[in-house]
């Protein structure tokens, strides 16, 4: 790490603390002695969602949570388990490294994780993401859920 002030890479670390998932880390210059602070945090690579249209966006975290935020509406589901559920798919996306996903991969992802939280909840973002068109797209998942 370069000294800001004298520009030597001779810097020793003071004090290292994790603050809102970066590590936050006082240095001191050996050569000019002065303290300065460095903040250092884990480049997430870009993930694009490959639209059905042929576009692409950023993966939109937010996005993803108002759809399932949607399904579980006046649900007894709380907000830290979808939280945590976006993070685990995040964390599982990330971990590919594919760079680009399709809405069918992480409708998916949602759907699994749904059915084991709220069955109420999974059947509505169901008739969302499969796009039901008639009652007997409704009773077809409903039946594979008491199967």
């Amino acid at each position: 790490m370069h000294c800001p002030f004298c520009g030597t890479d001779d810097t020793k670390v003071v004090d290292s603390r994790s603050i809102d998932g970066k590590k936050r880390r006082r240095r001191h210059c050996l050569k000019c002695n002065k303290r300065f602070t460095t903040f250092e945090s884990v480049d997430k690579p870009l993930l694009m969602v490959a639209k059905r249209d042929g576009s692409f966006e950023p993966f939109n975290r937010n996005k993803l949570i108002a759809g399932i935020y949607s399904a579980i509406k006046k649900r007894p589901v709380k907000m830290e388990a979808v939280t945590a559920m976006v993070d685990e798919i995040e964390v599982e996306l990330a971990t590919e490294m594919t760079g680009t996903v399709s809405p069918d991969t992480i409708g998916s992802m949602v759907m699994a994780r749904l059915r084991d939280i709220d069955p109420v909840a999974y059947v509505r973002f169901a008739s969302v993401y499969l796009a039901f068109s008639d009652v007997d797209d409704f009773v077809r998942v409903i039946s594979e859920l008491q199967n």
